[in-house]
């Protein structure tokens, strides 16, 4: 079983460059208005369509859980290389569950995270969690 996404783009080559780093894969199909990246782990079909006239709507985000925190210490690194901007958090409560996580976002400005689960918590966030301490970050928990 498989998850298929389709996000909208206002600039495929930027997204591309994005997805081929966050999934470790280059498109399976890829044209000027289109690419098509296939990934068995995580199971996914992500389509990406450009349309310049995208608008990203806030409150959204999408995630990748990895087995351990070696994991999201690659997806650091691979972002980082990258050059991407990343938000790191380390064994921090958020939506009712301790975690190790970084964050990036897509040129289109939708936030994805990599993160591992350390820990199930009766708590819902820290205080000073990056990801649930405001009221405009709160959609990332629900």
């Amino acid at each position: 079983m498989k998850t298929h996404l389709n996000l909208a783009t206002t600039d495929l080559k930027r997204s591309v460059a994005f997805y081929s780093t966050l999934l470790q894969r280059e498109p399976l199909k890829q044209f000027d208005d289109y690419a098509l990246f296939v990934t068995e782990d995580p199971g996914l079909e992500l389509a990406l369509d450009l349309n310049p006239a995208f608008a990203q709507t806030h409150g959204a985000h999408f995630g990748i859980v990895v087995d351990s925190t070696a994991g999201v210490d690659a997806a650091i690194e691979r972002l980082q290389s990258a050059g991407l901007d990343t938000l790191i958090e380390r064994e921090e409560t958020c939506c009712y569950a301790n975690q190790t996580k970084v964050w990036a976002s897509d040129p289109d400005g939708r936030r994805w995270e990599v993160y591992t689960v350390h820990d199930e918590t009766q708590e819902r966030d820290d205080a000073d969690t990056t990801c649930c301490s405001t009221e405009s970050e709160r959609s990332c928990c629900v």
